[in-house]
C-alpha cells in the first residue's frame, strides 16, 4: 500500500505536518466492485487512493454507465467536490480490492499555505481537466472503430489484462459492438489474437482509422477478394 509521503502532494511537507495528516486520515479497505461514493453524494473528505484501481462513471437516465476514467494508486479523488463544495459529479467504484484514505477538507485547507502542497493540488486538478477534455473528444468526435484503434495504439497492454466486456466499458461501447470491431480488424489482417493477446500487424491501418475517423469496407481488399471466391492459396 502507498504511504502518504510517497505521494507528491505530501512529499514536501514537514515531518510534523505529515504526522498531523496521518492522525487525521481515516483508512478504509474495499473489496472489488465496492462503491466508494455515488454521483450526487456529498462529502467532507478528500479521497486518496492508496491501493488498487477504481473507475469513475456517470449514469444516464436509462441506467447506462458512461465511464470517465480509470485510476490506479496513488491518486486523488474528488478534488472538485472538495474545493467547490459540490456533490460528487460521478460514481466511484473499485475494480480491484483496494484502500482509500479519507482526509477531512478542513485539514486540506489548513495545509494550502504550503506552496508545494498547493502546487501538487493544482497539478492534479489540471490533469483531471486534461482527462475530461480527452473524454469529450473521444465521445463526440471518434467513431466506434476509431475508439478501439486509438486504445490499441495507446494502451495495448489493456487488451492483454482485461476482458472484452471491461474494454468495451472503458470505451463506452456495448460488448457486441466491441466484439464486432475486433472481428473486423482481424478479418482485415490488422490484428490477430494469439494466446488471448492482441498482436498488431498493421499499425499504419490503425493510425489511418484514427486520423480519418472511419474504416474502409476493406483495408486488405486482396485478402477479402480471395476469401469471397473461396481461394485457399
Amino acid at each position: 500500500m502507498v504511504r502518504l509521503e510517497e505521494i507528491p502532494m505530501f512529499a514536501a511537507l514537514t515531518e510534523s505536518n505529515l504526522k498531523d495528516l496521518y492522525n487525521q486520515t481515516h483508512i478504509k479497505h474495499y473489496s472489488k466492485d465496492s462503491i466508494v461514493f455515488y454521483e450526487g453524494d456529498e462529502s467532507t473528505y478528500l479521497h486518496i487512493l492508496l491501493e488498487g484501481s477504481i473507475k469513475l462513471y456517470k449514469t444516464t437516465p436509462k441506467g447506462t454507465q458512461i465511464q470517465i476514467n480509470r485510476l490506479g494508486a496513488p491518486d486523488l479523488i474528488g478534488e472538485y467536490a472538495c474545493f467547490e463544495k459540490h456533490p460528487f459529479p460521478a460514481t466511484c467504484e473499485f475494480v480491484t480490492e483496494g484502500t482509500m484514505g479519507l482526509l477531512p477538507f478542513d485539514v486540506v485547507y489548513k495545509h494550502l499555505s504550503d506552496p508545494n502542497f498547493s502546487l501538487e493540488i493544482i497539478k492534479s486538478l489540471t490533469g483531471k481537466v486534461g482527462l475530461l477534455s480527452a473524454l469529450v473528444h473521444k465521445e463526440t468526435v471518434l467513431s466506434s472503430e476509431a475508439k478501439v484503434a486509438d486504445l490499441m495504439l495507446r494502451q495495448l497492454v489493456l487488451f492483454h489484462r482485461l476482458k472484452n466486456n471491461e474494454l468495451a466499458s472503458i470505451l463506452n461501447l456495448t460488448p457486441e459492438t466491441f466484439s464486432r470491431i475486433l472481428t473486423k480488424f482481424k478479418k482485415e489482417g490488422i490484428i490477430t489474437v494469439e494466446s488471448q493477446k492482441v498482436v498488431i500487424h498493421n499499425e499504419d491501418a490503425l493510425y489511418t482509422i484514427v486520423d480519418t475517423n472511419t474504416m474502409k469496407d476493406c483495408t486488405n481488399c486482396i485478402a477479402s477478394f480471395k476469401e469471397s471466391i473461396g481461394y485457399k492459396g
